[in-house]
């Protein structure tokens, strides 16, 4: 068994069934072995980013919610000690900042909860840090 915290993209195209999600990996989300959770920051992230672009992004943070509770992913909230991890979080030599606060959050939950981190972002894959797998 894995637990598993999904990036919030990763979460979007699961939850649409988007294609760009690779079969192996919606396959380890769907495997009932593993527990999924989500961070509040995604539901967060989301209503910020469909309020400003609902073109871009469709879903809301609500039916976000909704979708993750229907799914059964369980819910990982913001507590001080995520917060705080931030702080240890380091970066590949020569790599440029990385300034998203939502990433750099949930990378910390991940590592603070001891979860592999499931994303497609190249700048996230640019941490140093074994539980971040990117797609």
């Amino acid at each position: 068994m894995m637990k598993i915290l999904l990036d919030t993209h990763i979460l979007l195209w699961f939850c649409n069934g988007d294609e760009r999600l690779p079969v192996e990996t919606r396959e380890l989300i769907a495997d009932e072995k593993n527990e999924i959770y989500y961070s509040i920051l995604s539901v967060f992230e989301v209503e910020i980013k469909h309020a400003a672009h609902p073109d871009r992004i469709s879903m809301s943070g609500e039916q976000l919610l909704k979708h993750c509770q229907m799914l059964e992913f369980v819910k990982l909230p913001l507590e001080i000690p995520h917060i705080l991890a931030m702080k240890k979080l380091v970066r590949k030599e020569n790599t440029p900042p990385h300034r998203d606060p939502f990433d750099r959050l949930m990378i910390s939950q991940a590592i603070v909860e001891s979860m592999i981190f499931i994303t497609h972002d190249a700048r996230i894959a640019e941490y140093i840090c074994p539980l971040i797998y990117k797609i």
